[in-house]
């Protein structure tokens, strides 16, 4: 009898224990353009986004992490990166992104200098000014996390670009993998650089994969020009099924996008290349999430379960989670997982 009791005593101190490190849910927790690292050494889930000074006391843009067990129950939030006092830009902080390769991990995140202009003119006519997305290396998922290139970001310089992301093809190639703004482009494109293998800088010069109206669920009748309509490309995530197919996930708006018009729905959704290559040809294949949802990526959980995470709403985000179906040559939406994400 002494010894059950001792037992619930013990049990019932570990969950207030545990309470006190993982206070906090998936509606309580602000998350644009969320990234989830399973990491198999600590069978901890890191979920990096950009900096939220309200919840972690640090006033500098950068990256904070959330760390869960289950994904149900998080972690309050600590401040992972913040760039140099002398480097190149320090707003933004978009998209951050954490991947382990070669034994290192890499931060991949997007700032901007609206100080530092680009020459050329946008046909929107907006100024543009410097952004793109930086690497940064730490030998902890939770940092520190030091920039790799301090003179500008990966991307060339003169583009505005944004949401890079790591894919390393089946020759061991490494590539930053990007969306070029429609403040440059108009009809926004996904592009991808091939990195030096430690992923110091670019190796080679961009190539084209996809422009944001080739999405047939895009509004056809409305044809980007300086008058106002574009097509906006975000949050490009690869992925390799199965059966050797390579997906991208990413994500646009239900309809051409009016330069004033805030009233077009958020969409996450996915291409496939033809040549199972990222060079493509890329077909674009059905939306996987409506209702203002997207910048979504896929991780795999401890016991090998895909699953889906991404914004919802687009403002005032929080973290929503799919159970996914790896069909070999599609995606899948099995379910929400309402046991996570929901109220």
């Amino acid at each position: 009898m002494r010894n059950a009791l001792l037992l619930a005593i013990l049990f019932a101190s570990s969950l207030v224990i545990y309470a006190e490190d993982y206070p906090l849910t998936l509606p309580a927790m602000p998350l644009h353009d969320p990234f989830i690292l399973a990491d198999a050494a600590s069978k901890t889930y890191f979920l990096y986004t950009s900096n939220v000074a309200s919840l972690t006391g640090e006033q500098r843009r950068g990256t904070m992490a959330y760390t869960s067990k289950d994904l149900k129950h998080w972690s309050k939030p600590v401040v992972v990166f913040t760039p140099p006092d002398t480097f190149w830009a320090h707003d933004g902080a978009w998209a951050p992104e954490v991947h382990l390769y070669r034994g290192h991990f890499y931060l991949f995140t997007t700032l901007h200098n609206e100080a530092k202009l680009i020459p050329q003119p946008s046909p929107l006519g907006r100024a543009t000014y410097m952004r793109g997305t930086l690497i940064a290396m730490a030998d902890q998922p939770t940092g520190p996390f030091v920039p790799l290139k301090q003179d500008g970001p990966v991307p060339p310089a003169d583009f505005m670009t944004l949401d890079g992301t790591l894919y390393v093809d089946r020759s061991n190639q490494p590539w930053m993998v990007y969306a070029h703004e429609w403040l440059q482009k108009t009809d926004g494109t996904i592009e991808a650089v091939p990195l030096k293998a430690d992923l110091s800088e670019a190796s080679g010069k961009p190539i084209h994969l996809l422009k944001g109206s080739d999405a047939p669920w895009l509004n056809e009748d409305i044809v980007p020009s300086a008058r106002g309509f574009v097509y906006i490309t975000d949050g490009p995530e690869l992925f390799r099924t199965k059966d050797n197919h390579l997906l991208m996930l990413w994500s646009s708006y239900e309809h051409a996008h009016g330069v004033t018009d805030a009233g077009s729905s958020y969409v996450q959704t996915v291409a496939r290349s033809r040549s199972g290559e990222i060079q493509g040809p890329w077909e674009q294949l059905t939306p996987l999430v409506h209702e203002d949802s997207g910048h979504g990526m896929l991780f795999h959980t401890f016991d090998g379960q895909l699953l889906l995470v991404l914004h919802r709403p687009f403002r005032n985000a929080r973290g929503k989670i799919y159970e996914m179906k790896d069909a070999g040559d599609h995606l899948e939406v099995i379910r929400e997982r309402m046991d996570l994400d929901g109220e």
